[in-house]
């Protein structure tokens, strides 16, 4: 288990998405380290309302926030909740992301729209939202964004709404990083496999393995420590994408 960190202690974190998964993780990981932990959901919340109950078994605050990050409005309704509840924020880490196969020919406007909406637009209206409660600390205000390995290089074929969308939310990532420093440090994970989607077959999973250096695929619990070392050591990194694929980006 994380050893709570003196300087996290009493701070406090939204993690969207942060039922299940690797979202989970996150929040659970940060919370061990000392941070009061939000998360929202969309439909899962037997899974979100555990999440709570076993951040507050550490003596953390916590709560859940319904959101569909499709609709214009999740974000403020979002972001108004946080500061109700919290007062301030340290840390956001943009989790919630849309997944779906959209090759091209079939892509349809709602197809893009959503994508858009989950993972680039909300990411932005969040930290729009959340600025002023970021950098308003004596030491930098964290944003940890993940995009994805396959908007750096390696497009995931059949995912084109997708990879347009984390694309976005890479830029989003860079930019923020330069306007808002030095009170706020933005930057992102690029994961390959850290939990399997569902729509991965096992033939899937076994041709990806054999790319991946590393020859296991990644976890939630890995994903969930390097949103700790980017929230609770990286000090003088801003602007950056760690990659997080077992070396899959290489082959």
């Amino acid at each position: 288990m994380t050893t709570p960190h003196r300087d996290l202690i009493g701070k406090h974190a939204l993690v969207t998405g942060g039922a299940k998964r690797v979202g989970r993780a996150v929040a659970l990981r940060l919370a061990q380290a000392g941070l009061d932990v939000a998360i929202t959901y969309q439909h899962s919340k037997d899974e979100a309302d555990l999440v709570t109950k076993e951040i507050r078994a550490m003596g953390r605050k916590a709560f859940a926030i319904q959101a569909d990050f499709a609709q214009v409005d999740a974000a403020r309704h979002v972001a108004d909740k946080v500061l109700d509840a919290f007062g301030n924020l340290y840390a956001l880490v943009n989790n919630a992301s849309c997944f779906s196969p959209t090759p091209i020919g079939k892509v349809t406007p709602d197809d893009f729209e959503k994508n858009m909406a989950v993972n680039a637009r909300s990411p932005m209206l969040l930290l729009q939202a959340l600025a002023p409660a970021l950098s308003s600390h004596d030491t930098p205000g964290r944003v940890v964004n993940f995009v994805d390995i396959h908007v750096m290089g390696q497009p995931l074929v059949g995912y084109l709404a997708y990879n347009m969308s984390k694309a976005a939310l890479h830029e989003l990532t860079m930019t923020a990083a330069m306007e808002l420093a030095p009170k706020i440090t933005v930057n992102a994970i690029a994961p390959g496999v850290v939990a399997w989607a569902d729509a991965y077959s096992e033939q899937d999973r076994k041709d990806y393995m054999r790319r991946v250096p590393l020859a296991r695929p990644g976890t939630p619990e890995d994903a969930a420590t390097a949103v700790l070392f980017l929230v609770q050591d990286a000090d003088y990194c801003t602007g950056q994408i760690l990659r997080l694929d077992g070396g899959r980006l290489w082959t």
